[in-house]
């Protein structure tokens, strides 16, 4: 029993204990982060997020501060980056010489226009953490690498509009990246009809990155933009392809969303790089084009066991 002279003791040693962790606990749910599958995504996104408050509630003077404390902000894996609106660097931890630079209308190796890719995630709502994905030239190196990085836009409290980011060089390729962008086709497609088609199939879209490719076909099977070939080539029909277990991914994913508003398939794929099958996931939705159901989808590599 705990005698009466102690009882405000042991209160105010659980309130010490409680709140300092409830406010820990509040700090790691301010952004929800359970779409994703890896650390290195989690990280970059809750270290791009926090930079992101500061700016809010700093504004220009917030630039400084990140200046003053670049080694907070350029780490071996990810670097901080900041923009005006117009896509002028403001400031750039991996790169300072591109600080003053308007870069509007700087393109990757493939032809993407970075900064408008950029300007469009931020405004995308079924882009909340405004993922884009490109080549870049690592800080030191002299060849570019596949990149994948996230952004904010920011309203500080002295008015200005930024945005602000941070990316991860040969990143992994999470769900959440497909579905993104085939959520956008489907949403362009019942906006734009047939006028989507063609920037879905356009190779410097947000469609098309490293070896992910948003494809579009009708009900019988027919595609309107292939996974695999270029506008010249068609396959002729993708329901009844089969991956390399024999199954028929499209078909049971056609069959699934007869009762649902989209599906994830999981097939089996050879590998460039192991002697074993490797896990692929198929994310398909239905969509409406000119009164007809087409389908749209993507694919991406799953999480291997070691």
């Amino acid at each position: 029993m705990i005698r009466t002279g102690f009882r405000p003791l042991v209160v105010f040693l659980v309130l010490f204990v409680l709140f300092p962790l409830s406010g820990c606990e509040r700090k790691k749910r301010d952004i929800d982060l359970s779409m994703y599958l890896y650390r290195d995504t989690k990280d970059l996104v809750r270290f791009v997020y926090d930079a992101s408050k500061i700016l809010e509630k700093k504004g220009m003077t917030a630039i400084e501060e990140f200046r003053q404390n670049i080694s907070q902000y350029r780490t071996p894996d990810y670097y901080l980056y900041v923009y005006s609106m117009d896509a002028t660097n403001l400031f750039h931890a991996g790169i300072p010489e591109m600080e003053g630079q308007n870069l509007m209308n700087i393109r990757d190796k493939n032809g993407k226009y970075i900064s408008k890719l950029i300007l469009n995630a931020i405004d995308n709502p079924v882009n909340p953490h405004g993922w884009v994905h490109y080549t870049w030239v690592e800080p030191g190196k002299f060849y570019p690498v596949p990149k994948s990085s996230c952004h904010f836009k920011v309203t500080a409290s002295d008015g200005n509009q930024f945005f602000i980011g941070g990316g991860i060089d040969y990143p992994h390729d999470e769900k959440e990246f497909i579905r993104i962008v085939v959520d956008d086709a489907v949403n362009r497609i019942e906006n734009e009809g047939k006028q989507a088609i063609a920037a879905i199939a356009d190779p410097v879209s947000q469609y098309n990155y490293r070896n992910e490719r948003v494809f579009v076909f009708y009900e019988n099977g027919t595609i309107l933009v292939s996974p695999a070939t270029s506008d010249y080539f068609q396959l002729t029909s993708i329901i009844d392809c089969v991956d390399e277990g024999g199954h028929k991914p499209f078909r049971k994913a056609l069959e699934r969303l007869k009762e649902r508003e989209y599906t994830w398939e999981v097939f089996l794929s050879k590998s460039r790089y192991q002697r074993g099958l490797i896990k692929k996931s198929l994310y398909l939705r239905k969509a409406q084009l000119s009164g007809k159901t087409v389908y749209v989808g993507a694919v991406t590599d799953l999480p291997q066991p070691p």
